[in-house]
């Protein structure tokens, strides 16, 4: 006899199904696991063993095998520790084989039987409910998977618990799903005093999702300013939570299986790797970039990040995805983030400041700014300036608008485009306008005929490209909304035009 127990392996954020078969035979005492097992699945034979062994349990004197198919799909990680266990339990008769028919498993194993919470049950179990199936999984993650779906949903705290549950001695109860309940306040705006043109390009990046970069000396408020931008953001709707959860999911990062619905904000040091910032490594995990999905990057000290790390978002910045090419696998993860920059205009950053800036300017800025692609700057929406603030700023009272009044006007424009895109049948694919493109673009940006003209002109005159061209349609057309304008006017594209920046003041 076969047993045979359903559980999962990753791809990215995708759960495919595994099947873990379970033969006790006769032969030479043994316990092996094929199946392309990794060390961490090797290892669940002695986990398995002890945790069957707590509960007065041993293993028959027999050769068992156990595979995990198909055997060429490279099976990572400690959950397939529960479905070996019952499936062993299965071939020794202690389990009934009808009633673990319907479930998928997945769980890691302690020494004693307890079970122990892993990463990326949200993905398995809605990959459970889409087969049909019920999920069985550690108590630590029960209220994450009760967000699958409607499926069966069982989370017992041991192995013992959930053997009891099928002999009919325990009653497991489902798990709830549940919310995080954040009570943590976000940075003022009011807080920032001066710097009214970087405020309004915050405004701007919150309310259309554009790409921001600020430039400054230190000490200007330009960190200041890109930790104020999440409290600008509206809540993450409940499907967005769950694309952004299936992300946190397979890192291990939900807190007690409870989503949230605070949009990430991810600010790495720019010591960072390339696996660590666009994803990779042994198992290909996300990196940074589809970390911040629908939420914020922040790149503090741009030009300090290794060139090539920065080369690699060109392409998750345009897409909204990246893709992990791997020898034995191709995966892909959501990216897309609201990108924020902030650098200093030369290595000591006082360029502007002829009493302050090193003896090298300008070619200490020239090569500092050269670290920087003419690309990636390309694919930045808007470009500002943060000055230096005097002691009379700095003496000033706190302004009258803080961040709940942005925030206001941000989710206003935001259920705007949200309406918008719904009407042209592109919702939930774009969201927003800095995600809208080609004929889309086009019909939802169109400027006036007076607008048309300065964006002529101004292609012309400052060189645009086609992207910077389309770009400057985007930001108008958040203009507009922010206005409560329907149509895009010269006014927006001037505004627009404003914050595009052809090269970097040196």
């Amino acid at each position: 006899m076969v047993a045979h127990v359903t559980t999962v392996a990753f791809q990215g954020i995708e759960a495919e199904p595994v099947d873990v078969q379970v033969h006790i035979g006769a032969g030479m005492p043994a316990f092996a696991v094929v199946g392309l097992p990794d060390k961490a699945v090797g290892e669940s034979r002695e986990r398995v063993r002890a945790a069957l062994s707590s509960l007065g349990l041993s293993l028959p004197l027999r050769r068992i095998t156990v595979n995990l198919a198909p055997a060429d799909m490279l099976k990572e990680g400690s959950h397939f520790d529960l479905p070996i266990a019952l499936g062993l339990l299965i071939a020794m008769d202690v389990l009934p084989a009808e009633e673990l028919a319907g479930y998928a498993a997945l769980g890691e194993l302690g020494l004693d039987g307890a079970l122990i919470g892993i990463a990326g049950v949200l993905p398995a179990a809605i990959a459970a409910n889409a087969k049909g199936l019920g999920l069985i999984c550690p108590a630590a993650n029960g209220s994450e998977a009760a967000w699958g779906g409607g499926q069966d949903v069982l989370a017992p705290s041991s192995l013992l618990a959930l053997i009891n549950h099928f002999k009919g001695t325990q009653l497991l109860g489902r798990p709830e799903p549940a919310f995080v309940d954040d009570g943590r306040n976000y940075p003022d705006l009011r807080d920032v005093k001066g710097q009214e043109t970087a405020k309004r390009a915050i405004e701007i990046a919150a309310a259309g999702g554009h790409h921001l970069l600020m430039i400054g000396p230190p000490g200007s408020g330009k960190s200041m300013l890109a930790s104020r931008l999440p409290g600008l953001l509206p809540p993450l709707e409940p499907e967005e939570a769950l694309e952004v959860s299936l992300v946190a999911s397979v890192t291990g990062q939900l807190v007690d299986g409870r989503l949230t619905r605070r949009r990430p904000f991810r600010d790495p040091h720019h010591s960072i790797s390339m696996p660590a910032m666009v994803g990779g490594g042994l198992r290909a995990k996300p990196g940074e970039v589809s970390l911040a999905h629908l939420g914020v990057l922040f790149l503090d000290e741009l030009p300090e990040f290794p060139r090539q790390v920065l080369d690699a978002l060109r392409q998750p910045l345009e897409t909204g995805r990246i893709t992990i090419a791997r020898a034995n696998a191709h995966v892909s993860y959501p990216a897309r983030c609201t990108l924020i920059c902030a650098l200093n205009p030369c290595h000591c950053g006082y360029l502007a400041d002829a009493a302050r800036a090193c003896t090298r300017a300008p070619k200490c800025a020239i090569e500092y700014q050269a670290r920087i692609s003419g690309p990636l700057y390309d694919r930045i929406d808007l470009h500002v300036e943060v000055g230096e603030l005097s002691a009379n700023d700095l003496a000033l009272p706190p302004p009258a608008e803080g961040s709940a009044e942005v925030a206001t006007r941000v989710a206003r424009a935001r259920a705007v485009q949200a309406a918008r895109y719904r009407e042209h049948g592109a919702f939930p694919r774009v969201r927003t306008n800095a995600e809208a493109e080609g004929e889309l673009l086009e019909a939802v940006a169109a400027p006036d005929d007076a607008g048309r003209a300065l964006l002529g002109e101004a292609v012309e005159r400052l060189k645009l490209s086609a992207r910077g061209y389309h770009r400057v349609m985007r930001v108008a057309r958040t203009l507009a909304d922010l206005e409560g304008a329907d149509a895009v006017r010269r006014l927006h594209i001037a505004e627009a035009l404003s914050y595009r920046r052809i090269e970097l003041p040196r």
